[in-house]
């Protein structure tokens, strides 16, 4: 054998193993094309194993028996004011206004400071009422509340009672809003 004959056979054994090596790809791309092609048939086929869980219930319109959540997206009326026992002096008013207030001016018996309401008042509506939990709306969204929760007018919902067959709630400020 000569030298040719060495090279020659190396070279048919390299284009023997590139062919299998060939062949191993198409038939590696060829499965993975007919998996990812039949994959979506198969989930649609059994949603029952691929499906988002679903609690069961009963076709009823009692709400479910959820632990209260504290209401996050709040009109600034429903704001709580964390520092109620602070006295502070009231800010700066940064507006131009062109008046001048009677905040903290002296007056016959003393410095008096008033307290003066926001204005408009919060407009939530009572929807419903189940299991001890009452579903109330307003202007930024729906809230299931209970006993206890801070609601939209920054009270927390005191009671909920039953009045000539309507339900109503009671705020810790004691006003009433009624289901229609």
């Amino acid at each position: 054998m000569t030298e040719f004959d060495d090279e020659r056979i190396a070279s048919l054994k390299q284009r023997k193993k590139t062919v299998i090596l060939d062949r191993l790809l198409t038939f590696t791309g060829l499965a993975l094309a007919g998996a990812s092609a039949f994959f979506p048939w198969y989930v649609f086929f059994n949603a029952d194993k691929f499906g988002i869980n679903v609690a069961t219930s009963s076709n009823s319109r009692e709400l479910p028996d959820w632990p209260a959540r504290n209401v996050f997206s709040v009109s600034p009326l429903a704001m709580v004011n964390k520092n109620e026992g602070e006295k502070k002096a009231p800010p700066i008013d940064p507006l131009t206004t062109a008046t001048v207030s009677d905040l903290g001016k002296e007056r016959d018996g003393g410095p008096i400071l008033e307290d003066q309401p926001f204005p408009g008042k919060s407009s939530f509506r009572l929807l419903h009422v189940s299991n001890g939990r009452a579903l109330i709306e307003d202007p930024s969204g729906m809230y299931v509340v209970r006993i206890g929760s801070i609601l939209p007018d920054e009270s927390r919902l005191a009671t909920l009672e039953q009045r000539d067959g309507k339900w109503v709630i009671v705020t810790s400020k004691g006003e009433t809003y009624q289901n229609n």
